[in-house]
């Protein structure tokens, strides 16, 4: 009796092992290892501020605005499953760099987020200038395989990592319309885990680099400038976005609105 009760029982964990297999490691703790290789980003707290990058402190009511708009878009990948966002505008001096850093900040506090900001207006690249990132990172040689994201990308915190480039690119729209760019972009996802990437592009009526990239996108926005760009100007833009991507809309930079006007 004892025999059998013994058989029994060895026959149960056999099967609870075979079920039940040792978990192997999260897609997340996976990303951990990258995340941990590449370099620390130190910020200067001044020249931040002088760049108007107000959801780095979080000092100025102006980042509330960048807070809605983050809660806006989250909302909206959340609903349909997306994780990447491009950022463009109609014409140059719109502000679209200065919308994609503050962006990117106002999701790097939520501390359990992570954020991938990418530049990619290849030919007058703004991000790592306007961060003071000194060393010359090269976004042509990561897209065509010769960089690693470790090559590539800096880490600021936990939880925000920053592909800048510092090297102009000639040939810009053909490298992003290039058949490596998609599995060069799959691979950085798999790498990073990120749960949003924010691809910071050049302007949509300056070139065709935007229209190139859409492809390689979830969706898109559109950044205006208030009294600078014209009805014309964004309709143009919405049309082509709306054909060629998921557009969620437009977001009007320097205007004069101010959020005390609600009294809060």
């Amino acid at each position: 009796m004892e025999r059998t009760q013994a058989a029994a029982e060895k026959s149960e964990r056999e099967k609870s092992l075979f079920a039940f297999p040792e978990a192997s490691a999260s897609p997340r703790a996976t990303g951990d290892d990258v995340w941990a290789k590449l370099a620390p980003l130190n910020l200067d707290k001044k020249r931040i501020a002088q760049r108007r990058i107000v959801t780095f402190d979080r000092s100025d009511n102006a980042s509330v605005a960048f807070d809605i708009l983050r809660t806006k878009v989250l909302k909206t990948l959340r609903q349909n499953n997306w994780t990447s966002v491009a950022i463009t505008s109609p014409t140059q001096g719109c502000g679209k760099t200065h919308v994609a850093l503050n962006l990117a900040f106002s999701f790097a506090s939520l501390k359990d987020f992570r954020t991938v900001l990418v530049d990619l207006d290849l030919r007058r690249p703004q991000v790592g200038q306007t961060l003071g990132i000194e060393k010359g990172y090269s976004m042509e040689r990561f897209l065509k395989g010769t960089s690693s994201v470790e090559e590539t990308f800096v880490r600021y915190e936990n939880n925000l990592a920053v592909g800048a480039n510092g090297q102009p690119v000639c040939y810009a729209a053909e490298l992003l319309q290039s058949p490596d760019t998609p599995p060069i972009l799959t691979n950085l996802r798999d790498r990073l885990k990120p749960d949003i990437l924010l691809f910071d592009l050049p302007p949509m009526l300056a070139n065709d680099d935007v229209l190139a990239f859409l492809p390689n996108v979830d969706c898109v926005v559109l950044i205006a400038a208030a009294e600078a760009s014209t009805l014309g100007e964004i309709d143009i833009c919405e049309r082509s976005l709306s054909k060629e991507s998921n557009f969620l809309g437009v977001v009007l930079n320097k205007c004069q609105y101010r959020l005390e006007e609600h009294g809060y």
